[in-house]
């Protein structure tokens, strides 16, 4: 027997297969890899795909249903709910975070509001819920906090939650702000401090007291009175410490004194 090459299969219409040019053709009955019971191949219609079954003649059905897709494991993803604290200086710092699905030990890295990612110098795995990230962040800013698990699931914060800021920065030197007259009435010294938004107030109660300095001190940084010294008669050193708090709550102290004098010619304050 001759063999015979098929050169090109140019279409097939049910059990017909049209071999060549148009008019020779040659007939197949379907068999067990075509169609029909045995096969293989099966039609799919709008209710097996709906349902999520998938027939198959030849191995049974379903191959796979709805009930497979929906047991599919799932993902386990870390979660972020809060940080503190919330604000830290450039300095390297300790930053807990608090929220679920933590695994030891994740990685955690801080993203700049510009997108710049800085990861953290250490990470401490305190329990499923509660890790802590030491950070050091030269750039001051805005910084999301984004946590991924050593099985590659992660989570971002949905807000910055972490501001990187320097403390207030004094620039009036400690110690001695000046001699003052006794009684003396009117502006005692000024003092400044840079950084964001800053405002002074005393942590001692000395330079306020009306017993003792007798002095007012406004939030910008301007030490004044009405009777320095109040009731006193003889020279008298006052020694208190001052604050400087800048927009996000971070502190600077500084020591000061203010230094009474009584001498029947004075009238003013003196410079030291």
């Amino acid at each position: 027997m001759s063999e015979i090459k098929v050169n090109a299969l140019k279409k097939y219409t049910g059990s017909t297969i049209t071999i060549g040019e148009s008019g020779d053709t040659i007939t197949i009955t379907t068999g067990a890899n075509l169609s029909g019971s045995g096969s293989g191949l099966t039609t799919l219609n709008a209710t097996q795909l709906t349902s999520g079954t998938i027939p198959n003649a030849r191995y049974g059905t379903p191959a796979f249903d709805a009930t497979n897709l929906t047991n599919l494991p799932a993902e386990t993803k870390p979660t972020i709910s809060s940080i503190l604290p919330t604000v830290i200086d450039n300095t390297a710092s300790n930053v807990v975070i608090t929220g679920t699905n933590y695994i030891s030990v994740p990685y955690v890295d801080a993203v700049s509001s510009t997108g710049a990612i800085t990861p953290a110098n250490s990470v401490t795995f305190t329990s499923a819920t509660s890790i802590t990230a030491n950070f050091t962040l030269p750039v001051d800013g805005s910084y999301y906090i984004r946590v991924e698990n050593n099985d590659g699931n992660a989570v971002r914060s949905n807000s910055a939650l972490l501001t990187v800021s320097d403390a207030p920065a004094w620039t009036t030197g400690a110690g001695s702000l000046g001699t003052i007259a006794g009684n003396f009435s009117g502006t005692v010294a000024t003092v400044a401090a840079t950084g964001d938004t800053v405002t002074f107030t005393e942590t001692t109660n000395v330079l306020t007291n009306a017993s003792q300095a007798n002095c007012s001190l406004s939030t910008g940084g301007v030490i004044t009175t009405s009777d320095f010294g109040g009731s006193g008669t003889s020279a008298t050193t006052y020694s208190f410490t001052l604050r400087a708090t800048d927009a996000q709550g971070q502190t600077s102290d500084r020591n000061f004194t203010l230094t009474s004098v009584y001498d029947i010619n004075n009238s003013g304050r003196f410079d030291p």
